[in-house]
């Protein structure tokens, strides 16, 4: 008779974790940015993280890219529409071992209400207890998107023919899970 390994539940320390983007801006340079209020977590089969389930959510009200007026632009129906679509959302379908400290997580992110399959890979930091005895695993997760495929359409485009915004956006998550 098999015995299945217990389940265990790790949810993200935002005090220690940073979520950020990246996209092209008139296609010489990038511009950065990141969601400041996000939660999410893994329910794993003991201490391994092998077909873990992941999910996370970022208010897209937190948006910032330390300038106002393209903060709000982001927010605005012309990208995010933070009105209508308060959030996006982040629901793995699968969670594989792909070496020794690396992962493939496969899910459904939506944005704006637009609902589409991603693929990420993810660098296991490792687990440590802190020193307030709490044990913690960090993961760094890359990945990438078209920001067309999510309904933000906008394209301005400079008096030269030029683009404005690029359309692929490059994922950087940071996160610390703290075990429950």
């Amino acid at each position: 008779m098999e015995t299945s390994a217990k389940k265990v539940t790790w949810n993200i320390d935002p005090a220690h974790s940073e979520v950020q983007f990246k996209v092209k801006h008139l296609v010489i340079s990038t511009v950065s940015g990141q969601f400041t209020s996000f939660s999410g977590g893994l329910e794993a089969e003991g201490d391994d993280f092998s077909n873990a389930r992941a999910v996370f959510e970022a208010e897209i009200k937190s948006i910032s890219t330390n300038n106002n007026d393209r903060d709000n632009h982001l927010k605005s129906a012309d990208f995010f529409d933070a009105e209508n679509h308060p959030k996006l959302t982040f629901v793995s379908t699968g969670f594989s071992k792909t070496g020794d400290d690396t992962y493939e997580v496969t899910g459904d992110i939506t944005i704006r209400g637009n609902t589409r399959p991603i693929v990420l890979k993810a660098e296991y930091g490792g687990t440590m207890v802190d020193p307030y005895g709490n044990t913690k695993a960090g993961f760094e997760i890359t990945g990438k998107l078209n920001r067309k495929d999510f309904g933000l359409e906008w394209s301005g485009v400079t008096e030269t023919g030029g683009i404005v915004v690029g359309d692929e956006v490059k994922l950087l998550l940071n996160l610390q899970f703290a075990k429950n």
